[in-house]
């Protein structure tokens, strides 16, 4: 059974940094190598939206919100996918969730098109305070 379990959430003051975690587990390959995978955020009252993803190809991409200030990147040894997040902003307060493209339909040109994931995580809540 596929699973992807977010953590890494919690309270921080604007201006500071995070780091969230994805581990993966449970598919026929090695996840994070095999699989296109990213991270996406749901604020309250609002759609879930694209932050950052690593196409399968390898390509990271990031929406203009994010650009300099979080970065993607993941460790296969340990098959987790990790955002690290500083200069947060109240406005990054939201429920952040990683995906998998393990059917190789991501490409930096459609990363946000969150109906080519195949999997998805529960989310982690990272809350801002200004």
């Amino acid at each position: 059974q596929v699973q992807l379990v977010e953590s890494g959430g919690g309270s921080v003051q604007a201006g500071g940094s995070l780091r969230l975690s994805c581990a993966a587990s449970g598919f026929r390959e090695t996840m994070t190598s095999y699989c296109g995978m990213g991270w996406f955020r749901r604020a309250p009252g609002k759609d879930r939206e694209g932050v950052g993803v690593s196409t399968r190809a390898g390509v990271v991409v990031y929406t203009d919100f994010v650009k300099g200030r979080f970065t993607v990147s993941i460790d296969n040894a340990k098959e987790t996918l990790y955002l690290g997040m500083n200069k947060l902003k109240s406005e990054d307060t939201a429920t952040y969730y990683c995906a998998a493209d393990c059917d190789g339909s991501v490409n930096e040109f459609n990363a946000w098109e969150q109906y080519r994931y195949d999997f998805w995580g529960q989310g982690t809540q990272v809350t801002v305070s200004s």
